[in-house]
C-alpha cells in the first residue's frame, strides 16, 4: 500500500487530479466569501441583530483570512502538501457545518472565524503546489485553471446567494457548500499526495504577533473606512497603529535569519511588476462588483436574483477565458494578453461611468461581459509571469506575498469606492436641490452620478495598469541564472563552461 504522506517527485505524479482537488476547496473558499452580503439583510431579520453586528459576518471572515495568508509561507515550509491540505479543508468544512446550525448569531461567527482559518491557507497553497508541480513551460495552462475558481466563484455567487434567499432559507447556503467541502476531503486523503519538500523550522512568534495587529489592523481599517468615514478614531486609530505594526514586521523579516514571510522576492522585479499591475487589477475589478449591485437594487429597484444574474454571463465567459489565456500565455508570454485585457478592462469600466436612469439591463449586462473578458486575460498571466522569475526556495514566500497583498488591494479597492460614491452622492444631491431638483428625484439621480465617479475612479486605475503592462518582459528564472553564474565562477581558467 502507498506511504501518501511520504513526498513524491512532481515528474512521477499524473498532476491533474491533484490540482483538481485543490482547485475545487479553493472555488468553495472563494465561493463561500461571496455569498453573505445579500443573505446578510434577511439573517440580521432572523438572528434579531443591527445592521453594525451582522457586517462583522463578512468583516471577521476577511480580517481572518487576510491575517492568515502572510503566516501560511511558514505553514507551507513546515507541514506537508496533504496535511496541510486536508487540516484546512476540515476547518473550513467544520466551520460551514456550525454557521448553518448555529442557533444564534454568536455561533455562527465563530463558524464563519472557523471557516476563514481553513479558507486563508487555500489558494496560497494552490499557486505553490502548481509551481512544484510544473516547468515553467507549462505553468499558463494550469494557473489557467486555477483563474476559473478564482474568477467563476465571486461571480456567481450574487446569483446564488439572490436565489436561495428568495426561495428557501439563508442557512441552505452553507449546506450547499457542505457536502463539496466534504467531498473534497475524501479526495483529498485518497488521491492527493506531498509534492513540496518540508524543511524543520520554528515560527517566530513577534513576527506572527506584529504580522496579525499589521495586516489586521490595516484591512479592518479600510474595510470600514467607506462606512465609518476616513476621519473616525477607529479607522485612524487601527490604520496609524496597522501601519506602524507592519513597518516593523518588515524591517524584522529583513533582518532575522529565518523570515516567516520574505520580502527578499520583491527583488526579483517582475514579480515586483506584476504584483503591482495585479494590485491595481483587483482594484479595478471589486469596481464592478461592488457598484453594480448597488446600481441595480438600490437605484432601480431590481431583485437580488435578478442583479445576480446580470453577472452570470461576465462569470461564465471568464470561467471560459480563464484556461484559454493561461495557454495563450505558455506560447506568446503575459505582455500581449496584459496588454489587450487591460485595454478592454480601461474601455468597459469607463463604459460605466456614464449611467443613467434610462441604463438598460442587456448594456449592464454586456459591458459587464466584455468586461471580464479583459480582466480573465489579465489576472492569472500576470500573477504567473512574476511568480515564475523567483527561485524555488522562494516559491512559498511569493505566493503568500502575492495572495495577502490581492486581499489588501480589495480592501483598499472597496473602502476607495464607496468613499468616492458616499461622498460624490452627497455633493450631487445637495447641488440638485439648490438648483431646485425635488428631493426624491435629487437623491436619485445625485447617487446615480456618485456611482460614475466611483466608476470613473476605477477607469484611471484601470489605466496605469495598462500603463504598466507596457514594461513587461519574459524573464528567466532566477534558478537558471543562478546556476550559470556558479557554473561559471567554478569553470578552471582556460577551460570553456558547458553553458556556452
Amino acid at each position: 500500500m502507498k506511504d501518501r504522506s511520504a513526498y513524491v517527485s512532481p515528474e512521477t505524479l499524473t498532476r491533474g487530479p491533484i490540482v483538481a482537488i485543490l482547485v475545487l476547496g479553493a472555488f468553495v473558499a472563494i465561493l463561500n466569501q461571496t455569498l453573505m452580503n445579500i443573505a446578510l439583510p434577511v439573517m440580521m431579520v432572523d438572528l434579531d441583530i443591527e445592521e453594525n453586528s451582522a457586517q462583522w459576518l463578512t468583516t471577521a471572515f476577511m480580517l481572518v483570512n487576510g491575517i492568515l495568508i502572510p503566516i501560511t509561507a511558514f505553514f507551507m515550509e513546515r507541514f506537508t502538501t496533504r496535511k496541510l491540505f486536508i487540516t484546512a479543508m476540515s476547518l473550513f468544512a467544520i466551520g460551514t457545518l456550525i454557521c448553518g446550525v448555529g442557533p444564534d448569531f454568536t455561533t455562527i461567527l465563530i463558524g464563519r472565524i472557523v471557516q476563514a482559518a481553513g479558507a486563508g491557507i487555500m489558494m496560497p497553497l494552490l499557486f505553490n503546489t502548481v509551481l512544484s508541480l510544473y516547468p515553467i513551460e507549462k505553468r499558463g495552462s494550469a494557473m489557467g485553471v486555477i483563474g476559473l475558481a478564482m474568477m467563476f466563484a465571486p461571480a456567481i455567487g450574487p446569483t446564488l446567494s439572490g436565489f436561495v434567499v428568495e426561495h428557501v432559507s439563508w442557512r441552505w447556503l452553507f449546506f450547499i457548500i457542505l457536502p463539496i467541502a466534504i467531498i473534497d476531503i475524501i479526495l483529498a486523503v485518497f488521491i492527493l499526495r506531498n509534492v513540496t519538500k518540508t524543511q524543520k523550522s520554528s515560527v517566530d512568534v513577534l513576527s506572527v504577533i506584529l504580522s496579525t495587529i499589521g495586516f489586521g489592523g490595516l484591512l479592518y481599517g479600510f474595510s470600514v473606512a467607506g462606512d465609518k468615514g476616513w476621519d473616525s478614531a477607529p479607522v485612524i486609530t487601527t490604520l496609524v497603529v496597522g501601519g506602524i505594526s507592519l513597518l516593523i514586521f518588515i524591517i524584522r523579516q529583513l533582518t532575522i535569519k529565518k523570515p516567516m514571510l520574505e520580502f527578499r522576492v520583491f527583488k526579483y522585479w517582475m514579480f515586483s511588476l506584476s504584483t503591482t499591475i495585479n494590485v491595481v487589477i483587483t482594484m479595478a475589478m471589486f469596481a464592478a462588483m461592488l457598484l453594480i449591485p448597488i446600481f441595480t437594487q438600490n437605484m432601480l429597484g431590481y431583485s437580488p436574483l435578478k442583479s445576480g444574474l446580470l453577472l452570470l454571463p461576465g462569470a461564465l465567459v471568464s470561467a471560459i477565458m480563464s484556461p484559454i489565456t493561461g495557454k495563450l500565455f505558455d506560447k506568446i508570454g503575459a505582455r500581449p494578453l496584459a496588454l489587450i485585457g487591460l485595454l478592454i478592462t480601461t474601455i468597459t469600466t469607463y463604459f460605466l461611468s456614464t449611467l443613467t436612469i434610462d441604463t438598460t439591463y442587456t448594456y449592464m449586462m454586456t459591458v459587464y461581459t466584455f468586461r471580464m473578458i479583459g480582466v480573465s486575460m489579465v489576472m492569472m498571466p500576470i500573477m504567473t509571469a512574476g511568480l515564475n522569475q523567483l527561485p524555488k526556495r522562494y516559491y512559498a514566500h511569493g505566493t503568500a506575498m502575492a495572495n495577502t497583498l490581492r486581499q489588501m488591494a480589495g480592501a483598499i479597492g472597496t473602502a476607495l469606492l464607496v468613499t468616492v460614491f458616499s461622498t460624490q452622492s452627497k455633493e450631487h444631491v445637495t447641488d440638485m436641490i439648490t438648483s431646485g431638483t425635488p428631493q426624491q428625484q435629487a437623491t436619485l439621480l445625485g447617487s446615480i452620478e456618485g456611482i460614475n465617479d466611483a466608476f470613473w475612479i476605477a477607469t484611471l486605475i484601470a489605466a496605469v495598469g495598462f500603463i504598466l503592462s507596457f514594461f513587461l518582459k519574459k524573464v528567466r528564472p532566477a534558478d537558471e541564472i543562478e546556476q550559470e553564474q556558479s557554473t561559471a565562477t567554478t569553470t578552471p581558467v582556460g577551460k570553456p563552461s558547458e553553458t556556452h
